[in-house]
């Protein structure tokens, strides 16, 4: 976290790259590091398990973050510090494979810690006991505790090092925490449950519709789970998917003819031609989550620009905290979006939450859904408040008397920073009511041996929407930006139309709002197929069922 924090004013500063280049990189890099955990989640469910994955992952982000540190402290790693912009010189090719290396790493550490930090946290737990799923629900909340407190330590400790002290301590402080951290993982080895690789079904994606394709002539009964091939889970974890009614067409996959052979130990001889019901409700899954998928890639969009643009506004306003001269880093600005959130969370928790239950009867207030959709509507509001500042902050800049003119010539408004936290604390309502029940969404909906493949999926949302942002931005900066006009996206805020900028994706949200309406409505979650609910095993009953 602490290397990533302040990247932006690492590369606008340090490497002299201009704003919309360093955006679009950054939000390329950050795609690619959100898509990575697919091959990660691949690896790990199929060959070589969550424990390996992470022990690999963790040596490469280590090993990116020290290259990072050495870009800072070696001169001839970055362009030379220049005073004035036009004396500026850009990055060399070689300092620039220096830092895709350093990326390139951290990307690969990312692939592999992402999906499978969480699935091997829970794989500590048994999920078929009592104890064991009060320890999976603490553990998510400690999980996302420890993930607020790193965040925050490095928006405010860590940034302030990078910006006022020194770059190569900045980041090599966090390659330092990393070192005791892998420490402390492989110290741990001998306690850990580690389980082994199941096997990811990515083939069944493919078996499944082929299979229902050889037997489109089969009729479903109106009961089909009485006639569908569904042998023993061979699976060590002992819950099973439910079968549900819809996608009925690929239930065909699964319906045992005269013409489909069974080996002696319960498996099909033909795997592509019959399929388990198990198959079959994977990949009902996955067809399920799709367009709900979908409508989280454009929900990280606000989320995507606002974070980096934001960074901008704030260099260009007035930083100072109290009367004495105190310049708050503009990269510090986003821990006031996780400090809303660590209050937030327990206020919701313990005060709302009850009220809620008395109102809806649902044993969480309120759905995962709903909360979704609550935080997608938060994050509209959250870009006009934006647009609303960003006007007055432009206005201030060129009517009235600047605050000083900065060696990077951009117009600094008197307008204080802290104007900034209206939409920096919507923006932290609106994560604590998506982002985390979109982990809780993702985790719940896939079975057992997909768990990182499900993190993966969530991480993949992230990888799309960078994409697209970073899409988003060069194609606003080319467009308005032509024959003379004004560009909206201008290296000086000031010069150009942010706020136009910030509507345009208000109105994106907009119409994610009402596509995640019209998703969740007729959205069926897995697990509840004919209205039946997954068994839940008590202690006392898994003593009574499970030999020893």
């Amino acid at each position: 976290m602490g290397t990533m924090a302040n990247q932006q004013v690492y590369l606008t500063t340090v490497f002299q790259m201009k704003n919309v280049a360093a955006v679009t990189m950054l939000n390329i890099a950050a795609g690619t590091a959100a898509m990575a955990p697919l091959l990660g989640a691949f690896l790990s469910d199929n060959y070589i398990g969550r424990y390996a994955t992470l022990a690999f992952a963790s040596l490469a982000s280590l090993l990116g973050m020290v290259l990072l540190t050495l870009t800072a402290a070696i001169t001839k790693l970055h362009p030379p510090t220049c005073t004035q912009p036009q004396e500026c010189q850009g990055p060399t090719p070689f300092q620039m494979f220096v830092l895709f290396s350093a990326y390139f790493l951290l990307i690969i550490g990312a692939g592999g810690i992402r999906p499978c930090n969480l699935a091997f946290g829970v794989d500590q737990f048994n999920p078929n006991m009592d104890s064991g799923r009060r320890g999976i629900s603490s553990f998510f909340n400690w999980y996302y505790c420890t993930f607020t407190c790193a965040v925050m330590v490095s928006s405010t400790v860590i940034v302030y090092v990078q910006s006022n002290i020194s770059w190569a301590i900045g980041l090599g402080i966090p390659a330092v925490l990393m070192v005791l951290s892998c420490i402390a993982f492989f110290i741990g080895t001998k306690l850990y449950v580690i389980v082994k690789p199941q096997g990811s079904p990515f083939t069944g994606f493919v078996q499944v519709p082929v299979a229902a394709f050889k037997k489109w002539w089969v009729k479903i009964s109106e009961l089909p789970e009485k006639e569908l091939f569904d042998p023993p889970y061979l699976s060590s974890l002992a819950t099973k998917l439910l079968h549900t009614n819809q996608f009925k067409f690929l239930d065909k996959a699964a319906v045992v003819t005269s013409e489909d052979k069974i080996k002696s130990n319960g498996e099909a001889a033909d795997p592509w031609r019959l399929c388990t019901m198990q198959q079959v409700e994977i990949v009902k899954c996955f067809i399920r989550i799709i367009p709900i998928w979908f409508s989280c890639v454009l929900f990280y969009i606000p989320l995507s620009q606002h974070n980096n643009f934001t960074v901008y506004q704030a260099q260009q306003m007035d930083c100072r905290l109290g009367h004495r001269g105190f310049q708050i880093p503009a990269g510090s600005f986003v821990v006031f979006n996780m400090l809303t959130l660590t209050v937030w969370i327990p206020i919701y928790d313990r005060l709302i939450v009850p009220q809620l239950r008395k109102i809806t009867k649902h044993e969480e207030g309120i759905t995962v859904l709903q909360r979704m959709g609550v935080g997608i509507a938060i994050s509209i509001l959250g870009m006009v408040v934006s647009a609303l500042i960003e006007q007055r902050r432009r206005y201030i800049a060129l009517h009235k008397q600047p605050q000083e003119v900065a060696s990077t010539s951009w117009t600094i408004s008197s307008m204080s920073s802290f104007w900034l936290l209206p939409q920096l604390i919507l923006f932290g309502l609106c994560e604590a009511f998506n982002m985390i029940d979109q982990t809780q969404f993702f985790y719940h909906q896939f079975p057992e041996n997909m768990k990182s493949v499900g993190m993966a999926v969530f991480f993949l949302g992230q990888a799309v929407s960078n994409y697209t942002s970073g899409i988003l931005v060069m194609t606003v900066h080319k467009v308005t930006g032509r024959k003379g006009s004004r560009n909206w996206l201008s290296q000086d805020l000031s010069k150009g139309r942010l706020d136009l900028f910030y509507l345009t994706v208000a109105g994106l949200g907009m119409f994610n709002l009402v596509y995640f309406i019209v998703c969740a409505k007729y959205y069926r979650s897995n697990g509840t197929g004919n209205g039946a609910k997954p068994k839940v095993t008590s202690e006392v009953e898994e003593e009574m069922t499970i030999p020893f």
